[in-house]
């Protein structure tokens, strides 16, 4: 057998890895003990991971090269380094290796955990040679696990799982990758392959399988799979993540009819034994979707099955997820059985043009109201399951909460003339009665009522844009604010944050506020010129941000844990023309720059340069539990200089504040004084402008006072919308505008968007 092993490495790690399976495959005789390749993969698995292990292992290998590409390899190596394995008493090589591990290996193994586990062991001098019982083994590795506490706890586990297939059922697939229905899993050195179609019990450390403790059952019932194909003697079906092909027991008497249908279908023993057709299919705009139902327009609420499926039929065949269905979507079918919805078939893209918003109450208090009344202002009617009233323009009609159960059916009102809109007159938005275009939609919950605005895209963001932006501002500003404003409201339909009450978003400022001041002919032309243009980063949708007023300088996503590789067109860029990006994340050098009024494009902003002073005592409303402050320091700063971790210094102690949400919120108070670079003077605020600031502690202050340095308004991400203005005034475009601050961006068409 070695010699074979041997052999298949001068033709190449893979064939390898093909032999060891196949030997594996076709079954293993009963063993005395268990293999050292096996028990020492689950102790390196204890506390490491395969990456890991493989990076160790790369870094320095105990074993001869010859022997490197043997999968237990890394695995030994990593207990060789930790001194978890003797090298004199257990040589590095594929014997070894492939032999039973011993009483004296387990022993040694057990000491490096604790005293009490080598007692555990029971080495004498007779037994030290002998293999070491596989069920004392597992026995000793729980308990192992449990004394560095890692057993049940995420870590090392015991799973119940269905094996769909192996890498031998994928093409070009990864060696030793099993698909399961507890998602991708490892399985170096097991012999999973015999137990595909089957309900096993197994031991897993991460996403690598470390054994099969049972086999529970050998058949199994797929639930509510795509067949793509049938013959007489055979199904392909998409199982999990695989195409499968199935071979059947009995000949199928018209296979035509099988194909592209949802189904359960049982197999035993490697081929099929039964299949259950579904074939009742229901269509319809999707209203609500919950975990365990989706309300469905003239369908009503429908229960969803325990293994509910998504599949997306158009372009690439796709399994997708609940959150794939949509509110306010009409692009599936849904399968359905006894009553209860099996699976949704992706039929076509969905254009995402209309967008649903959670209109809360007067502030922006709740989503929930105690009545809604509504004014006509044109004919329409009033739809209640499967009654439907008509209403005339001038109509009033009031709902109150209580009148109907939480979750009967929904209050669907559409006016024939959705431009002139509905009065909501139990509403206020800036001290006036809103009118809202498009449908309305009314559901009583437990809490109370909720009311949804169904409107077009397009409708929603004339309503948004002149909340985010002064419509007195230029053309083309305007135009970069209406794409970020759509790219934003693009990806929260796509988010489906609201599914649960028939909604996308709300609008309040947790979204983009809606609704909330007249629209202007300024800005609805800004989302005319630009209808349907979104900005977009490798032909994906970007995460757009925008704020107020740069202080000359942005940061980028980092600020808020993300990762930068993850959006990298949110970058740090100097506000000015050429762009480029400053080294200011040094407390001096971002002193020096934020004390001066350095040339941009905002340089002639009032919170372009502000300052403000705060005393030890106002400091300590808020950082509390170190005595009293003697001092604050940043001791942290992101990209463009913006505060990332603040360290409070205290008689007893110190704290740190950590975001620059945290450090603006601290350091901010209502009874601040904030001057701005023009001169004017702010109160009231609880919070500080922005968190790029220099602190110098003022001396001879006898309670202790730091002078702030700061500059720009808002978290400093993404967009600086006066900056946009200051460019548009400079003759920018909007989209030289939108590349200057996201950087590698394009603005494309919304009909070009590829589907998630």
């Amino acid at each position: 057998m070695r010699r074979k092993k041997k052999a298949g490495w001068f033709v190449g790690v893979p064939l390898t890895v093909m032999v060891l399976v196949i030997i594996i495959l076709l079954g293993e005789p009963d063993r005395e003990g268990v293999t050292r390749a096996a028990a020492y993969k689950a102790a390196a698995l204890s506390t490491a991971t395969v990456e890991q292990c493989r990076l160790d292992s790369r870094d320095q290998s105990e074993f001869p090269v010859s022997s490197q590409g043997q999968w237990y390899v890394k695995y030994m190596d990593n207990l060789y380094h930790r001194g978890w394995i003797d090298k004199e008493m257990t040589p590095a090589a594929e014997d070894t290796a492939e032999g039973f591990l011993t009483y004296e290996e387990a022993e040694f193994l057990a000491g490096q955990v604790s005293d009490g586990l080598r007692a555990q062991v029971g080495l004498t001098s007779k037994n030290k040679e002998r293999p070491y019982p596989p069920e004392e083994w597992w026995k000793l590795y729980e308990d192992i696990c449990r004394e560095l506490k890692v057993w049940q706890e995420d870590k090392v586990r015991q799973e119940v799982l269905v094996v769909y297939g192996t890498f031998e059922d994928v093409e070009d697939g990864v060696a030793w990758r099993a698909y399961t229905s507890e998602g991708n899993l490892g399985f170096e050195g097991l012999g999973l392959g015999a137990c595909r179609d089957q309900e096993i019990r197994v031991l897993v450390s991460g996403s690598e399988i470390l054994r099969v403790t049972e086999r529970i059952s050998k058949s199994v019932v797929y639930r509510n799979i795509w067949i793509t194909e049938a013959a007489e003697q055979e199904l392909t079906a998409y199982i999990g993540a695989l195409t499968r092909k199935l071979p059947v027991k009995a000949k199928i008497k018209n296979p035509v009819e099988m194909a592209g249908q949802v189904a359960d279908v049982e197999v035993s023993d490697g081929q099929v034994k039964k299949v259950v057709l579904k074939k009742e299919r229901v269509s319809g705009k999707v209203l609500e979707v919950r975990e365990d139902m989706i309300e469905i327009e003239g369908y009503g609420q429908l229960a969803i099955d325990q293994d509910f499926s998504v599949y997306r039929l158009y372009g690439e065949f796709k399994r997708q997820n609940l959150s794939s269905v949509v509110v306010g979507s009409d692009v599936q079918e849904f399968v359905v059985a006894d009553g209860r919805l099996c699976a949704a078939l992706t039929m076509r893209p969905f254009d995402a043009k209309t967008i649903r918003v959670l209109v809360m109450d007067t502030g922006f208090h709740s989503i929930f109201h105690e009545s809604v009344t509504l004014e006509f202002l044109s004919p329409g009617v009033i739809i209640t399951g499967d009654d439907e009233k008509t209403f005339d323009a001038g109509d009033i009609v009031t709902f109150r909460s209580g009148d109907t159960q939480p979750g009967e059916n929904r209050v669907v009102i559409r006016p024939s003339d959705e431009a002139a809109g509905i009065r909501v007159p139990t509403l206020s938005r800036d001290g006036k009665t809103p009118v809202y275009p498009g449908a309305m939609e009314i559901k009583q919950e437990a809490e109370g009522l909720v009311l949804v605005n169904e409107v077009y895209l397009e409708e929603y963001l004339k309503r948004v844009v002149p909340s985010e932006m002064p419509p007195s501002y230029e053309k083309e500003a305007l135009k970069a604010q209406a794409v970020c404003a759509r790219t934003y409201a693009w990806r929260q339909i796509m988010a489906n944050g609201y599914k649960n009450y028939g909604a996308h978003v709300d609008d309040s400022t947790k979204y983009q506020v809606y609704n909330n001041v007249d629209t202007s002919p300024n800005t609805d032309t800004a989302v005319n010129e630009t209808y349907g243009k979104l900005i977009t980063y490798e032909g994906q949708v970007a995460e757009i941000y925008y704020f107020s007023t740069s202080c000359g300088h942005t940061t980028d996503g980092t600020i808020w844990g993300a990762d930068q590789a993850d959006y990298p067109y949110l970058r740090g860029i100097a506000v000015k023309e050429g762009g480029g990006t400053m080294e200011l994340t040094d407390n001096e050098a971002f002193a020096q720059y934020i004390k001066s009024r350095p040339e941009g494009f905002e340089a002639d902003y009032g919170f372009y340069r502000w300052t403000t002073e705060i005393t030890a005592k106002q400091l300590a409303k808020k950082v509390t539990g170190i005595g009293n402050i003697t001092d604050v320091v940043m001791k942290e700063r992101s990209t463009g200089g913006i505060g990332k971790v603040l360290l409070v210094k205290g008689s007893a102690g110190s704290k740190e504040i950590l975001g620059e949400g945290q450090i603006r919120a601290v350091l901010g108070s209502a009874d601040l004084e904030i001057r701005q670079q023009n001169g004017n003077v702010l109160t009231g605020w609880d919070s500080l402008p922005s968190a790029f600031i220099a602190i110098e502690k003022k001396e001879g202050e006898s309670e202790g006072a730091f002078l702030v340095w700061g500059g720009g308004y808002g978290h400093g991400v993404g967009m600086s919308q006066n900056g946009a203005q200051a460019m548009a005034k400079a003759g920018k475009s909007y989209k030289q505008i939108l590349e200057m601050f996201y950087d590698g961006t394009e603005v494309a068409e919304i009909d070009e968007i590829p589907q998630p």
